[in-house]
Formats: C-alpha cells, structure tokens, sequence
C-alpha cells in the first residue's frame, strides 16, 4: 500500500489499524464514518479500504457499506476471554482525550507503584501497560486516588516504607497523606500539583470493579488546576463512572485481564461509580456550571462504550 503524501505524520501502518478499529463493535459503517472515526480524509480512507476490501479483510455490503470480513470475524471468534481492563479503557480513554485535548493516564497497583497506561493528544495510540514504568502512588493523582480506596492494610505498607521526596511539596509524612486520602474519600477526585515533578499538574478520580473495589484511576495532565480543573473534571468523572459501569455490567476485570469474581457484585460496583457506594453522592460539575454536550457515552448493545464525552462545558 503506498502512502499518501498528503497524510504527513503518519505511517500506512497506523492508518490501516485506525481503520481497523472502526470495526471494534463489529458494526457497518460508510466510508464517511470510517473517515472519521479514523481520523483520516475520505480520499485516504477509500484507497485503504478498497484494498482492504480486496483481500477480503472487509466486506463491501450492496448499500456501499462495510463490515468486518471473515479473516477479521475468524480471529474474533478465537478470542475466547472477554477484553481486559485495557481493552477497555483505551475506547473512553481516546474519547476523553479528544473531549478535553489533555493527556490521560490509567494507573492500577502494582505492588506500591502505580503501572500505567496512557494516551497522549495526537495519532499516537494508547500504550501497554509496562511493569517496568512505574510511578509512586503518594505523588501522583492516580496513585492517591487508589490508594484512598485500596485496604489500610496497602497505605500502612505504603507508610512503613516510607515516603520519598521528589520535591518541595510531596507529601512525605503520614498524617498528610492521611489528611489527603481522606478528603478524596469524601469528593471522589484526587489532585496533584507538582508533587512529583515541579510545573506538573493532574486530576485523577477511581475506576471501581466488581464488588465496588477500586481496580484502577484515571488521571488527566492539567496545565493549571486553577483555571483547568473546572472544564476537565466532569468530563474525568463521566468517563470514569462510565467504564465503572461497564466493568460492573461485564464480568469483573483485574488490570491485565479476566477474573473470575462473580457478576453478582455488580450491584455494588454501579453504585460505587455512581457515589453511593458508602453513602454519599457526588456532584461532578462544580457550582455554576454544567455540562453542555454530554452525547451518547453509552452504546446499548451490551457492552457499553464511551463514544463521546464532553464536548464542550458552558457556564450559567
């Protein structure tokens, strides 16, 4: 397949698999929607899918629609397991950063390190999570964020080994790392300003699983919390809530695949996403604002998916 020399950045590898992946849900789509749900201009999208097409990859339907052709629905059927939390998170994760043109993470525990999975503006896909690439938990949001819902037992551990500095304004003492993880007990969102790197920023809220145990954080890079938390955060929460939704409606999720917990605590999982898990409700959007454009994050076929989070957010 040639390249196009009027598509600049971007490899014909990455253009076939953004194409690809339009067929996610194992939907029919025209070639406008392929366009622009692949990010890519409708000339691009009918030279790759024509040739697509003709190794059988996709299938052209009589109306001029394509669908996923039988080499693509062969390795579906293989895929015996149900997507992992990655899988997952990347659909909202790519919707968050086209909602809110921020960078997002996804950080989950791993022992007492954050392991984490990101998706930066831009082409680029999301990342996989790497064992390797690690960041503390008491100086980021994402790692406060789970930790204020993970068991005393991990914070105390946590404690005993002791709190790093990394720079002037980590917290490096227990009782105000307590203080702080009691605070995102109450509103459900973490926060993080230069704790970790000075001039860094970040928002973060909890992803809950089966049960309603936290399995995981997402976090947005924020230039300034002053003047950015107000337009970031509700769209943070609606996609977290979202994918704690879905977790809670599939079967459970651990951070890299499958578990086997029962479907039976999903109950409790909505209504962690939700804020009623421990009695208490949260307002994402702050006083005097709403959200504007908040347009259809749930599919109705089952397993749910973000397909757009905010768009836009306009004050009273």
């Amino acid at each position: 397949m040639a390249g196009n020399s009027a598509d600049t950045g971007r490899s014909v590898t990455s253009k076939v698999v953004s194409i690809l992946l339009t067929f996610t849900d194992g939907n029919v789509q025209s070639l406008t929607e392929i366009a622009r749900l692949a990010g890519l201009p409708v000339s691009t999208a009918h030279r790759l899918v024509t040739e697509l097409a003709a190794w059988g990859v996709l299938e052209r339907t009589d109306d001029a629609h394509y669908r996923p052709g039988v080499p693509l629905r062969v390795i579906g059927s293989q895929a015996v397991h149900a997507a992992s939390l990655h899988e997952r998170a990347r659909r909202v994760m790519e919707d968050v950063v086209t909602a809110t043109r921020a960078n997002v993470r996804l950080g989950v525990l791993e022992g007492l390190e954050v392991a984490y999975t990101e998706k930066l503006v831009g082409h680029r896909p999301v990342s996989i999570f790497a064992g390797d690439a690690t960041l503390p938990a008491h100086a980021t949001a994402m790692g406060k964020a789970l930790l204020a819902f993970s068991p005393p037992a991990v914070v105390d551990a946590l404690l005993e080994r002791g709190l790093e500095r990394f720079t002037p304004y980590t917290l490096t003492t227990p009782d105000r790392l307590r203080r702080a993880l009691a605070v995102i007990r109450l509103t459900r969102v973490a926060l993080c300003r230069w704790e970790l790197e000075l001039g860094a920023a970040a928002v973060a809220v909890p992803v809950f699983g089966g049960g309603g145990t936290v399995v995981a954080a997402l976090e947005l890079k924020v230039r300034d919390l002053r003047s950015d938390l107000h337009t970031l955060q509700p769209a943070l929460v609606v996609a977290a809530r979202c994918l704690s939704r879905e977790l809670a409606t599939c079967q459970p999720f651990g951070p890299f695949g499958a578990t086997s917990e029962r479907r039976s605590s999903a109950g409790a999982a909505v209504a962690a996403a939700d804020g009623y898990g421990s009695g208490r409700s949260y307002n994402p959007a702050p006083a005097g604002q709403r959200m504007g454009q908040s347009i259809g994050y749930l599919n109705g076929t089952g397993g749910s998916s973000l397909r757009a989070v905010t768009r836009r957010f306009d004050a009273r």
